[in-house]
Formats: C-alpha cells, structure tokens, sequence
C-alpha cells in the first residue's frame, strides 16, 4: 500500500491559472501519460485534471524529492518555465499509502472541492480512470482504489446531507423560479450572454424551458447563445424596439451603470399588467431602483442569493464530520479487501501447480499402474482427480480468506 501515491495540485495550494499549467486535454494525455509511465518507471498512472486540480495518482517505489517534481511537471508540459515549475513544485502535496487512500476519498466525496457538496467530481474522477484505464496505464491497485473511491462518495451523498442545500447562484435562481410557478412556455428575456448568464440559460433549458431571447451588446455572443437555445438574439441597442413581452427577466452585465432603467422596464412590459419575475445577477445591479419602487414585480437579486448560498454551504459543511466517519470506515475496509486480493493473486499460481502435481502423478509416478486399468477405470480416476483438484483449491482459496477475516475480526 506504501507505493500507492497522490501527487495533488488543487485550489488549497494555487491560483486556478498556476494548476492551468499542468492541464492536459484528451489528445494531449493519449500522447504525454503512456510516456510518462515509462519515463519514470511507475507500475501505474492515472491523471485527473479538472478546473481547479491535477491528482496525478501513481504506484511506484520511487521517492519524491524536488528533482523528481521538477522533472515530473517538465514531462507533462515541457512549455512551463523555471519559474512556473518551481512554484508548481511549492504548491504540491505528495500523499503516501493511507493518506493517499483517504485523500481521494475526499476528493471524490466532494470534502475537498472549491465548492463542498458538489457532485460533478464524482463523475470526473470515474472518467479519469476510464481514460487511463482505456489507454492502458492503471493497473490492479488503481482499478480497486477507483472502485472503492466511487462507492465511497456514492454513499456519502446518500448517507449524508453533504449535497442537499443547493449553494450555485444559477440552482438557487432556478428553484426561485420553481417555488414561484414558471410555466415551461413562459417568455425568458436575457439581458447579456456572459458566463453567468450562459449558466442560468443552460440550465433552464435543462429543464425543459423553450422560450428564450437574448439581448448583448455584441450581436455574436448574442446569437451563440440563442442558437444553443433554440431563441432569438438581438443587440442591447435594439431593447427599446422590443415588442414581444416577457415573463422573466434574466440580466447579468458588466454594466457600472443599469441596464434596465424606466423606459427600458417600460417598454419590455408592452402595456402587459401580469406580475412579472425579475432576475437580477449583476454586481452592482442591472435593474435600477427606481424600476424596483415603480413595477410590482417579483425581484431575486445576487445578493439574496448569494446570502442563501453561504447559509447553505454552511449546512453543508456541518455535514463534513459525518461524511469522514464514512470514509475512515471505507478506509478501513479497503485495507482488507487488498489484503484478499493479494491472497487471490498469490493463490492464482496454485492451480496451475496442482495441475503439474496431476500430470506428473499420471504420466511419470504411476504411469505403469494407470496404464494397466481398462478405459471405464481411467475414466473414473480422471474424474477423481478433476474433483480433488478442483476443491483442493477451492479449499486453500477459503481457508487463506477465512484466516485473513479471523485477523480482522480481532
């Protein structure tokens, strides 16, 4: 277990553009680990890189001192500079053994992300292995850690209520508009097509919203996102010709100034008096406050939410202790489910042995005897022997895992 390593790079130790240095995408791993592998002599490797940490998950005997990280992030992009490895070798942190066991544990229970409780790690970590795993550089231990990993988080987020309390602005908005009573149909308008923006459309449409206009002041940016939603794009300039109406108002801009003042708020209503639901994302605010005391509107504001989140994560967090009790309990039966299948590896030479012992015994030691018995008395004999063999290693097989359970149980 003492070979199995983590060489860990996450958002605890770096800025996001550092760990940005070791970012390989798909074409650029099928080139770079299998070379990597060699390289360094590791009996197996496998690379999980996500937006805010590199794992470089690994078996081998070698000792990591600072040549060896040096060399290790030179390997995996020869474009970083002096200066970028050697704060790349600070900001690492290298887990042996259990420690590294339990480390991705965390990791993919989420206990170690940007954001506590999110679930989208667990996915990444899966995929990672299976693309190593595809290339040809996992091995046996990483494919049992991986199998533990996944179980392990698996019940952590059924288990505990580590992922109930939603902390992302977009699923905070959305379950607003949820509680509020948004039809499917209803008309969304959104003002900017920035990342925020970009994220609420998404996941509005995820959940089956069909009616969307985009206004930016970049008529491009305006219709890549329309064109994801099957919407219309118009530039910023063109909102006060804007006849179609709407239910909800989505703006999220980099504006100082706001966006939606009276005659904008105005002239999108289009003499319409149902109440509408506004949706404010911009810091400082899109939607001016004279809009706000005029209209009765229904108004969710990024500082409400953003107030909900930090509640929320904080129930959350309350959760962290729970969720270790798990993994120290999964930590521990990993221990165990190695030692069996060391058990198994070294009792995978035995039948093959016994199998020797057989033949041996009926071509050589009593060939004469053998050879002196009718065909229906071989028949029977060999028959015999097939089942002695069988059990027998059956038999060992039981007894070494019975053992290895006795010593548990103590």
């Amino acid at each position: 277990m003492n070979t199995f390593k983590i060489i860990a790079i996450t958002h605890r130790t770096a800025p996001l553009e550092l760990i940005g240095k070791l970012h390989l995408d798909e074409a650029q791993q099928r080139q770079a680990l299998p070379a990597v592998k060699a390289l360094f002599g590791f009996d197996e490797l496998m690379f999980l890189s996500t937006c805010n940490r590199v794992e470089i998950i690994y078996r081998s005997g070698v000792a990591e001192d600072s040549t060896f990280l040096k060399n290790l992030f030179l390997a995996i992009n020869p474009l970083n500079t002096i200066a970028e490895n050697k704060l790349l070798e600070d900001a690492a942190t290298v887990y042996e053994g259990e420690d590294a066991l339990n480390h991705i544990f965390e990791v993919a229970s989420s206990l170690d992300s940007l954001v506590v409780g999110e679930r989208e790690i667990i996915t990444q970590v899966r995929k990672a292995y299976e693309f190593c795993n595809g290339l040809g550089i996992t091995g046996d231990t990483i494919r049992l850690v991986i199998k533990q990993t996944i179980e392990t988080a698996k019940q952590v987020f059924t288990d505990t209520e580590i992922a109930k309390n939603p902390v992302s602005v977009v699923s905070l908005a959305y379950r607003r508009l949820r509680d509020l009573g948004i039809k499917n149909s209803d008309r969304i308008v959104f003002i900017g097509a920035g990342e925020t923006n970009t994220s609420m459309a998404k996941y509005l449409k995820k959940h089956q919203y069909a009616n969307f206009t985009v206004f930016n002041r970049s008529l491009d940016k305006a219709q890549k996102l329309a064109q994801e939603l099957n919407g219309q794009a118009f530039e910023l300039k063109d909102i006060l010709n804007y006849k179609g109406g709407f239910d909800v108002l989505i703006s999220c801009t980099a504006s100082s100034e706001a966006i939606v003042t009276m005659a904008v708020y105005e002239n999108l209503l289009h003499g319409e008096t149902g109440r509408k639901v506004v949706i404010d994302l911009a810091i400082p605010a899109d939607v001016e406050k004279a809009v706000q005391g005029a209209y009765d509107f229904n108004y969710i504001d990024i500082e409400s939410l953003k107030h909900q989140a930090s509640e929320n994560l904080a129930k959350r967090e309350t959760e962290i202790g729970a969720c270790r009790k798990i993994i120290f309990n999964k930590t521990e039966e990993f221990k165990y489910l190695l030692k069996e299948r060391k058990i198994e590896l070294a009792f995978g030479d035995i039948p093959k042995q016994i199998r020797n012992v057989k033949e041996t015994a009926l071509n050589e030691v009593f060939a004469k005897e053998i050879n002196g018995l009718d065909p229906a008395s071989k028949e029977v004999l060999d028959k015999v022997l097939q089942y002695m063999e069988k059990k027998y290693n059956a038999i060992a097989m039981k007894t070494a895992k019975e053992a290895l359970l006795s010593n548990k149980e103590a």
